[in-house]
């Protein structure tokens, strides 16, 4: 029933995901709606390899994952970005949109993000309750902002 219903969504839907949704399977698992956001996502990216969805990666979402402290976590990481297909290139367009969003209050690293996502993807997900609210102010969006549990249970009813 599952893969029937996402089958329909199958399309060209373009999937992305900040670094915090990438981070989440490695979050607290005995608290509830962490184990159950971790399992969302990585719902979302067993369709991706099944060739279900496109996940979009970015520079950002590289440059995020250069930094992580854990090396362990930032090789598990990598073997996940590097399956990616679709990396959005840092433009001049894209920073100044950022700054855009970073004006009207939105964090540096999520206004990144949501400026690769916009035109690169039909949808950004993120586990970021700050981002998320943050999102809601702005008028002028051209991609939905979704947690991945929310969304995925959404697009699969």
């Amino acid at each position: 029933m599952l893969y029937s219903k996402i089958k329909q969504l199958r399309g060209n839907m373009k999937i992305y995901l900040d670094n915090c949704c990438y981070n989440r399977p490695f979050d607290d698992q005995t608290q509830l709606r962490i184990r159950l956001e971790a399992e969302a996502i990585k719902t979302i990216l067993k369709l991706h390899e099944q060739g279900l969805w496109e996940i979009v990666v970015s520079q950002v979402n590289i440059f995020e994952l250069k930094n992580t402290p854990s090396p362990s976590k930032r090789l598990k990481l990598q073997d996940v970005f590097y399956k990616m297909q679709s990396i959005v290139p840092l433009t001049t367009s894209i920073i100044q949109r950022a700054q855009y969003f970073e004006s009207i209050n939105i964090d540096a690293m999520d206004a990144m993000h949501l400026a690769c996502a916009e035109n690169n993807a039909d949808i950004l997900l993120t586990v970021d309750d700050k981002f998320l609210k943050r999102s809601e102010l702005i008028t002028n969006l051209e991609i939905e902002i979704a947690n991945p549990l929310t969304w995925l249970q959404r697009v699969t009813q």
